[in-house]
């Protein structure tokens, strides 16, 4: 690891963390509080996506709607006016709702073909924002003089790599170059997890064959056509089994490439010392 033991991670003049979870366990509040109370460096992999490889996809996709409207056509036509997305760390939601949902187009829903096709775009710009991650800590420090750094990840890092494989391209990268820190949350937590998703369900990244699986397997159980089945409906199912998915993985990249923390200590942090010292445990529970 980066940081052998806990007294060299306490020591380090620079330090430089990938924080990786299950979306809503705490990456980007934490994130947030070190880049608001010490000098790091907040690298968001999301915001990275909707801003450098996925932001065009989204204005096109708005300006696409915007066409179908007469008034608006002829605004845009005559480059009269101007359609982006407002995406910040806090509001992520056009890089979502161009995600999108498959299933009946009344109810909001994509056909699964145009779902897919928006999927390999997403897994293309997440891959390539998560191998960004050294350029940014080189020009955090040389712009901006921060000798800190901190990735926030998306929950879907798990979906690209090979935990397994010892010379996995991004795990590789991302490793030689920070502390990789799972942030590992208990039964009560994935029980919340599933309670908020249900109540609010919002697009996921899949992996190719995960989604393939899980949408046959959808269309069989309910035997629904394509076109018939209700978009919230198939992502609230498929959320439960994408979190079970998930936790070997995570449980493997922590063994294998960083350490874990668990969820409700890091809920506790209050500030950089707390940080430091909880992740200077974690190095040490893991070389002990």
């Amino acid at each position: 690891m980066l940081y052998p033991t806990a007294a060299d991670w306490r020591a380090a003049p620079r330090k430089r963390v990938v924080l990786f979870a299950m979306s809503g366990l705490g990456k980007t509040h934490v994130s947030t509080l070190l880049r608001a109370e010490a000098e790091w460096f907040h690298y968001s992999i999301d915001y990275r996506i909707g801003t450098r490889y996925m932001g065009e996809y989204i204005a096109d996709n708005a300006k696409r709607e915007a066409m179908k409207n007469p008034f608006l056509r002829d605004l845009l036509r005559s480059d009269s006016i101007y359609i982006g997305s407002n995406i910040s760390f806090d509001n992520l939601t056009p890089v979502s709702t161009y995600l999108g949902k498959p299933g009946d187009p009344a109810r909001g829903g994509l056909a699964m073909e145009e779902y897919r096709r928006r999927q390999a775009q997403f897994e293309r710009a997440e891959r390539q924002a998560l191998l960004d991650t050294e350029y940014f800590i080189t020009r955090a420090e040389d712009l901006y003089g921060y000798p800190h750094f901190i990735c926030d990840t998306g929950g879907s890092i798990c979906e690209w790599v090979d935990p397994e494989d010892p010379e996995d391209p991004i795990l590789t990268a991302l490793s030689s170059v920070a502390l990789m820190v799972w942030i590992r949350g208990s039964e009560a937590h994935t029980a919340e997890l599933i309670r908020r998703f249900d109540r609010a369900p919002k697009p996921m990244a899949y992996r190719p064959d995960f989604l393939h699986a899980a949408w046959a397997r959808y269309l069989d159980e309910t035997g629904l056509a394509e076109a018939e089945v209700d978009p919230d409906a198939f992502i609230r199912w498929t959320y439960a089994q994408a979190l079970a998915h998930r936790q070997p993985l995570y449980e493997a990249m922590a063994r294998n490439w960083g350490v874990s923390v668990a969820a409700e200590d890091m809920a506790e942090i209050r500030c950089e010392a707390d940080f430091t010292s909880l992740i200077a445990e974690a190095i040490a529970a893991r070389t002990a």
